[in-house]
């Protein structure tokens, strides 16, 4: 491989806070079969006669408090990070986002006019989901295949429990574990638990074992809910966080179909009815701070829990640019020699 490239995706953002932008943004990530897992007929019926007559109003308005200047808070941040990593890293480093823009159609085609023939695909996702990471990488197989079939593909797997991602984890949450809270909340997005049932590869361990998730398994390479509780149990181990003092919960979800539980959003008045009057809460999902750290934990979880009792309330930020996850991306790139026509066992159709 004579020149490797960098390419970085995120899932994405509408292009504005207007209705139609996110009307256009809702249709191309509910339309998406690893995300709304129905046969494409029901799915196009759920979306376009069920979602999209009312719900691009409604997060329209979501979008349009947290909006920047600059823009949205997940693309503008991923921006910054990449520039960051492009000047720490000697090949060209390229920003895509799974839906919307910049799209991985025109990040490709910048790295194959730049002349890059291998590309070390980093998805911003530290836990394997079928709704986020797989399809990140799928749609960057099928772009390679259409626009640079000669382009050779490796796969950071996801990072769950790497030690540098945990100890940015921990890093960035410091400031706020220093001072006195009663409990901290892991909210982790939450996906259906039918995807867990679909991406286990044995057909006969997730959410079939009784205690699933500390039962060894191949399954859990692709478990989004192991991972999500090692990333818990690591972070608490480098943290020194006693077990009476943090939580694990999973938010937004969308239909009647049952979701990861608990749901954040039943979880906040709990504790507040409970007692705890001092709650922290970080989105360890999230390495970039969106809609659903700023708007759905930061503004509609901080008022849920205020109104149920608690007296104080604190968002920890994402990773952003924090320097020690530049460092982690920098040592990604470094450790991952980017071998032809190699892929990390994360990478997988299906």
């Amino acid at each position: 491989m004579s020149k490797p490239g960098i390419l970085l995706v995120n899932l994405g953002s509408p292009d504005s806070p207007s209705v139609p932008d996110v009307r256009r943004y809702l249709r191309e990530f509910l339309m998406d079969g690893r995300v709304l897992d129905a046969p494409w007929p029901i799915r196009f019926f759920v979306v376009h006669g069920l979602i999209l007559p009312f719900r691009p109003k409604q997060s329209a308005e979501a979008y349009h408090k947290i909006w920047t200047k600059e823009g949205s808070p997940l693309v503008v941040t991923s921006k910054k990070v990449q520039a960051a990593l492009q000047r720490r890293v000697p090949m060209p480093v390229e920003l895509a986002m799974r839906y919307q823009n910049p799209s991985i159609r025109e990040a490709v085609d910048r790295l194959r006019t730049a002349g890059v023939d291998g590309v070390l695909l980093i998805p911003l996702f530290p836990h394997y989901a079928m709704s986020s990471f797989e399809t990140a990488v799928e749609r960057v197989k099928e772009v390679i295949g259409e626009r640079a079939p000669g382009m050779k593909l490796r796969v950071q797997p996801p990072f769950y429990a790497a030690d540098d991602y945990i100890g940015a984890l921990a890093a960035s949450a410091e400031p706020w574990l220093k001072q006195d809270f009663d409990l901290l909340l892991f909210s982790f997005h939450g996906i259906p638990e039918r995807h867990l049932r679909k991406s286990d590869p044995t057909q006969a361990h997730c959410l079939q074992v009784a205690d699933c998730c500390n039962v060894a398994s191949p399954a859990h390479e692709f478990c989004y809910r192991h991972q999500c509780f090692a990333t818990v149990n690591a972070f608490v181990r480098k943290a020194n966080l006693p077990a009476n003092k943090y939580a694990v919960s999973f938010q937004s979800r969308l239909g009647r179909d049952p979701w990861l539980k608990p749901y954040t959003d039943f979880e906040l008045p709990r504790f507040a009815r409970e007692g705890v009057r001092k709650l922290l809460v970080i989105c360890p999902a999230f390495v970039s701070d969106c809609l659903e750290t700023l708007e759905e934990i930061g503004m509609r979880g901080r008022d849920t829990f205020l109104q149920a009792g608690g007296k104080e309330f604190a968002l920890i930020p994402c990773l952003n640019e924090h320097p020690l996850w530049l460092a982690a991306l920098e040592r990604m790139i470094t450790s991952n020699a980017i071998a032809a026509g190699t892929q990390s066992p994360a990478s997988r159709s299906g």
